[in-house]
């Protein structure tokens, strides 16, 4: 979970933006994160082109596709399925770490 889910959290809950209009304006505080992104991992010749244009590809395909079904959807409809969407990442996060504690676990007993 990062910031921009912050974010939307906290204009949609605090500030009582429309949740359309809190997750726009996420989109574009990450516009510039993103193009800095992409200047320093091309700088530093991080990006695997193979693997990098099927996933832009899909990313703008994805993007394009959310932006319409999200704008046509009912603003309470949206608010509950990013809830879930909250809930599932912090299923998954919770998991991540019992996981990680697990095969720290395992690793120390077999090092005795």
């Amino acid at each position: 979970m990062g910031g921009g889910t912050i974010l939307i959290l906290l204009l949609s809950i605090f500030l009582k933006f429309d949740q359309h209009i809190a997750q726009a304006t996420n989109l574009i505080f990450f516009i510039p994160t993103a193009v800095a992104s992409i200047i320093t991992n091309l700088k530093n010749k991080n990006i695997l082109w193979k693997e990098a244009i099927p996933i832009i590809i899909m990313g703008i395909l994805g993007a394009s596709f959310s932006a319409q079904l999200s704008s046509k959807m009912n603003v309470n409809l949206l608010r509950k399925l990013f809830g879930i969407f909250l809930i599932l990442i912090a299923i998954y996060e919770i998991y991540s770490l019992y996981k990680m504690y697990i095969n720290k676990k395992i690793r120390h007993n077999s090092n005795r």
